[in-house]
């Protein structure tokens, strides 16, 4: 039986992968220290999946062992000796990670080198999958001529009809430090897949979300506004009129690209990983949408300022991807996606309630 590692295991994506890929007959080991709740408190804990995956899936084993510790990573990996490495840990907020620079660098690109060396002395034949971010174009995508309706902001420029594509500077931009720590890894992971002729390829994610998402008011837009939704605590809106855009994609969909990569892997690629535009929303039509299933209007309150970096309009041109892997596309549309994350929340409310 083939064996994966797979780094942020209790987290959306990496949750998202020790399902998928047990069903697909994988062994799944799976790296996880519970750091988001040291990054965002409390509300941030991933305990609950971690002790979900290990009751439902029998072909789980979880290492606690944090992906800055060089040499227990190096280790570990040279015990699994795993048929494919899939990194999602990451200290995920590009707001959190101006008050803690040192440890969301050493989390998200020091660690994100100890894994590459890791696999190259000890398994660089396989391959090596990392969940980077569109945070690595900085703030360039707001220099796209735009035009603003109703309820969002768009691109008014023909050449970005379909999204942001892989061709596009990351050079000459505000990234905020968590977009400078995720471009230092993302590059690392090109180069290593380059120089020394391994497969890796690094998915530029845009807003990945599904209803195992622990969110936060720093990281995790649509399962955050959800919680608010349904809990009745004010939304805070940061600049743009809440007309700002984002392409939302459900975890399963990334999943399964990653098996599509590993099943026909290539060498130093990237990929916009996202929604595209037809999964896109702004913050004000997000909030119609969860209305829409709750019933409930979302209580919000706007901030005149902007988040430093924050994309104005992004969503993901898909074509790269489609056309390298034809047989990966969109599967879960927005709406169903947003149906999901409120039914879960609603899941979780009454289990804390008995």
């Amino acid at each position: 039986m083939k064996r994966i590692f797979v780094t942020g295991s209790s987290g959306l994506i990496g949750s998202e992968v020790v399902l998928y890929f047990s069903r697909a007959g994988f062994e799944v080991h799976g790296a996880d220290n519970n750091q988001r709740a040291v990054f965002f408190g409390p509300q941030g804990d991933t305990r609950w999946n971690q002790e979900r995956l290990q009751k439902s899936v029998p072909k789980f084993r979880h290492h606690e062992i944090d992906i800055r510790d060089r040499q227990g990573i190096m280790d570990l990996v040279k015990e699994v000796r795993p048929a494919c490495i899939i990194h999602t840990a990451a200290q995920p907020s590009h707001d959190r990670a101006a008050a803690i620079p040192f440890d969301d660098f050493d989390t998200n690109a020091v660690g994100t080198l100890n894994l590459l060396e890791a696999a190259r002395r000890s398994c660089p034949e396989s391959p090596f999958i990392h969940m980077s971010t569109n945070k690595v174009y900085g703030d360039l995508p707001n220099s796209i001529k735009l035009k603003e309706s109703d309820t969002r902001w768009d691109y008014d420029d023909p050449g970005y009809a379909h999204g942001i594509p892989e061709t596009f500077s990351i050079d000459q931009s505000k990234h905020s430090l968590f977009g400078a720590s995720k471009a230092a890894a993302d590059i690392m992971v090109q180069e290593y897949g380059r120089y020394f002729n391994m497969p890796a390829c690094c998915l530029r994610g845009g807003c990945l979300t599904g209803p195992n998402h622990s969110g936060v008011e720093l990281h995790g837009f649509l399962s955050y506004l959800v919680k608010c939704n349904l809990e009745g605590i004010e939304y805070r809106i940061y600049g743009y009129k809440g007309k700002q855009v984002r392409d939302n994609i459900h975890s399963e969909d990334v999943a399964r690209f990653m098996l599509e990569f590993y099943n026909n892997p290539r060498c130093g690629e990237v990929y916009n990983l996202g929604g595209g535009k037809d999964n896109s929303c702004s913050i004000i039509e997000a909030f119609d949408i969860v209305g829409s299933f709750t019933g409930r209007k979302q209580n919000h309150s706007y901030m005149e300022q902007n988040r430093i970096g924050d994309h104005i309009c992004y969503y993901s041109d898909l074509r790269k991807m489609k056309a390298h892997y034809p047989g990966w596309d969109i599967t879960r549309p927005l709406r169903e996606t947003i149906g999901e994350i409120v039914e879960a929340w609603q899941k979780r409310a009454s289990l804390q309630k008995t």
